[in-house]
Formats: structure tokens, sequence, C-alpha cells
């Protein structure tokens, strides 16, 4: 590790996080007739963070406050971008809120916004919606706000994602689960990783769930309640590195958990599951599905599919359980191959596959044996 990796990285904040806190100080302004030149939120994490309001600008009946989004040390394509919200009253009660200029337009389904929507992600909207209503009742105001959050420059920025293929057009998605971004270290997270698996170890624990975030966490801490809570340790997309960590150190089964789109790679054996690292391929989950059983019409869909999530939901609709077998085997063989001579001794590696709603849709544990492998599918846990 070179001296610029081991140096502590500093955390970002996502567009949701600046939104959040550009609505907060744009009604407030609204409010008191007054430019603000601050604004301080609660991040989902827990955590109080205060943003510098660059500019403000106050009428009657509405007002703008825009703040530059800092990505931290590890700076996406977002860093730097000027994240403007308007607020005006509406004549009926509630809180309206859209995308306007540089904020993308859900145009295909597979995302977490419905078609037609603005691009605002579920975690943001609720963020921005909690902060008004705080606004409002902190004033004692029953009033009718409407929000509509601006990228000018989301149109080009956009140019640098994923958003086009993804169906979002016109500019960028508003995003974030946490508040904060993590910076993107190979070094820093594989250490982090690590350490966190020792002190699983050190703690007693033989038995390792791998998380690829925070939902998929939660979700395994429900599916075994019992384990401490250092038995859950958040790999994000190393998951190789990770698996290999947990044999080495003596750990006897590991549950992986995680969701359609970065499952559907290791199932490939593609042990580095970062969006930019390796795409979805969705011939490989066309040839499952028909391994599975399913019709010409739906494997010609399932190609021509917009995210592996719409491929999840598409099979768990059609209640085909046994897609979801077969994408669990191949994960699981994937998985014990990459744990290497570890896995000849009775090593169990188990695959959960959820979908963004947090809904079950496959479960396996496979241990390799000298006669080839012992399976055990949902039905048996």
């Amino acid at each position: 590790m070179d001296a610029k990796e081991s140096k502590p990285l500093r955390h970002g904040y996502t567009t949701g996080a600046c939104a959040t806190a550009a609505a907060q100080a744009a009604l407030e302004a609204l409010i008191v007739q007054e430019p603000q030149r601050q604004s301080t939120i609660r991040l989902p994490i827990g955590q109080d963070v205060t943003f510098e309001i660059v500019a403000c600008e106050v009428e009657e009946h509405r007002a703008s406050a825009e703040i530059i989004k800092d990505g931290g040390d590890d700076p996406d394509a977002t860093h730097g971008a000027r994240i403007i919200c308007e607020v005006s009253w509406r004549e009926t009660p509630g809180i309206e809120l859209d995308g306007g200029v540089g904020v993308g337009r859900v145009t295909k389904p597979g995302l977490p916004v419905e078609v037609g929507q603005a691009a605002i992600n579920p975690v943001p909207r609720k963020m921005i919606r909690e902060a008004v209503e705080a606004v409002l009742n902190r004033y004692e105001l029953n009033r009718g706000v409407r929000v509509v959050v601006s990228v000018p420059d989301g149109e080009e920025i956009a140019k640098k994602t994923l958003n086009a293929r993804l169906g979002i057009v016109g500019g960028i998605s508003i995003l974030g689960t946490r508040g904060i971004v993590v910076p993107f270290s190979t070094a820093a997270y594989k250490a982090s990783v690590a350490q966190a698996i020792r002190v699983a170890v050190k703690g007693g624990c033989s038995h390792v769930v791998l998380s690829t975030g925070g939902r998929t966490e939660k979700f395994g801490m429900e599916l075994y309640p019992k384990l401490p809570e250092e038995a859950f340790v958040e790999m994000g997309d190393f998951v190789g590195f990770a698996l290999q960590q947990c044999a080495r150190q003596g750990i006897r089964k590991v549950t992986l958990v995680g969701m359609m789109g970065k499952f559907s790679k290791v199932a490939q054996g593609v042990m580095m599951v970062h969006s930019k690292s390796a795409p979805v391929d969705f011939g490989f989950l066309a040839r499952m599905a028909e391994e599975a059983g399913a019709s010409e019409t739906v494997v010609r869909k399932i190609a021509e599919a917009n995210t592996a999530s719409q491929v999840g939901d598409m099979m768990h609709e059609l209640g085909c359980r046994l897609f979801f077998d077969v994408m669990c085997a191949y994960c699981c063989r994937s998985l014990l191959q990459e744990a290497g001579g570890s896995s000849s001794s009775g090593f169990e590696v188990e695959t959960v596959i959820i979908s963004m709603k947090a809904e079950l849709l496959g479960r396996m544990s496979m241990t390799k044996e000298s006669g080839g492998y012992s399976v055990r599918q949902e039905g048996d846990f």
C-alpha cells in the first residue's frame, strides 16, 4: 500500500443529500424572506452535516438555493455539480416534488422510480419531503409546497454515466441511500473488509454473512438474527477478496447476500462486481432462463431487458423459482471455485438473492465434498 492509498480518504455527499439541504434552505428563505447561507440536515446514517449555500434568491412566492456537490477524495462524475432547488407555494396542501433542467426522467421499467417520473430515487425523495415537512412544522404552517430539483450541467454530466442505457434521459439521477459517498479506494476498502473479518474470527464466529450494501446487510441480519453483529461484513463490490479472506481465516460457512445485478456477475465467475468493472450480461441471464425452462418469448424479453433487476422482477412475477435456483447454483459453484483449496474441506457457501424491494428471490447453499457437491435449497433451511 503506497502513501497515497494509506492516507485516510475524505467522504463526500450524495446528490440526494445536497438536494435535501438546498430544498430546506430554499423553503426557509421563502418563509423568512431572507437568503440563507447554510443548511444543516440529518443524513440517513444519523449524522448531522452543514452545507454551504453558494447562491440563494428570494421572491415573494418562490425561492431557490444552490449547493456545489462535493464528491470527497474519490469524486464521481457529479463532483462539482451545481444542485439547485426551487420552492414555491401551492394552492393545495401537500408536497409536490419534480425534476427540472438537468435531472433525468425515467423512460424504461426496471428502476426504483416509475416511468415518467423524475429520476429522484426513493431515499432522496423521502429525505426532501421530511426536510420540507420539518421546516413547515417549525413555523407552524399548513401550506402546500412545490419543490423542483435542477442540475444545470446535468445533461452533459449524464453522458459520463450509464443513465442513457438505463433509459434515464435528459440528465443525471438524484441518488443516495446513506447521504455520504464512500471513496472507492481498492486498497483502503479491502483493508477494512479484511479487518472486519478478522474481528469476526476473533469474536469466535465460524459463520460470516457478506453483503454488498446496507439493504442487503439488513436482510442478512433478519435472516440470521442469532448471529452476533460482528458476523455481518459489508464487502461492497469485492466479492472474491472477501470470500478468500473468510476461507483463509478459518470461517466454515459464508453467506453472501446481494441483488440481481451484482450476483448475475458472480454467477459467471466475475468476483469484482463494480458497475465499471463488468457490465451485466443479459445474454447469460437469458441462457439461465432457458435452462430453467422459460418460454422463447420470456428468454427473448430477458435478452432485451434494461436492468438485471427488471429480469428478477419478471421471473418473480412469472413464478419461475427454478430460474433463481439455477442462478444460485451458478453463484455457489463460482464461489467455491474462488475459495480455492479451502473449499475441499467442508467449506460452505450460501447465496441469497433479493429484489430491490427486499423480497427473497433465491437461496441455496453448497459444500464441496469428495464425491461432488452437497446442496441445500430454500426449503431445506
